[in-house]
C-alpha cells in the first residue's frame, strides 16, 4: 500500500505507507491483565515460544517501559511456574532471546 502526497511542481509522489505500530497501555497492571491470558494459552501448548512472536501474532499491546517491562512480565511467568526457560531465539534485529515453553504443571491444566 502507498501513500500518494502531491509535490510542489503538482506532480504526485509515491511513499510507502507508514508501518503499522501497536497501541500501547500506560498502566503496568492493566497491560499485564490484558495480555497474560495469551501468553498461558501459548504456554499450555507445550511449544517453545518468543514473547515477541506470540505479542505480534496476537496484536498485543506494547506494556508503558517496552525496554524493561517485557522482561519483567517473562520473569513474572517464570516465578509463577507458568513457563520455563527452553534455550534462545533471536529477535527482528537478529539479537538473543529467551525461549520459553509452558511447565509440566501448566501443560496438564494443573497451574494457571
Amino acid at each position: 500500500m502507498t501513500h500518494i502526497a502531491p509535490a510542489f511542481d503538482g506532480t504526485e509522489l509515491a511513499a510507502a505507507a507508514p508501518s503499522k505500530s501497536r497501541r500501547r497501555i500506560d498502566d503496568y497492571e492493566a497491560w499485564v491483565t490484558e495480555v497474560r491470558p495469551v501468553f498461558v494459552e501459548a504456554a499450555k501448548t507445550g511449544r517453545p515460544f518468543l514473547c515477541w512472536k506470540v505479542a505480534e501474532e496476537h496484536d498485543l499491546p506494547e506494556p508503558p517501559d517496552q525496554g524493561h517491562d517485557w522482561g519483567r512480565f517473562a520473569a513474572g511467568l517464570h516465578r509463577e511456574g507458568i513457563t520455563r526457560p527452553a534455550g534462545y531465539g533471536l529477535t527482528r534485529d537478529k539479537s538473543a532471546v529467551r525461549r520459553w515453553r509452558g511447565t509440566v504443571e501448566v501443560i496438564e491444566g494443573r497451574l494457571a
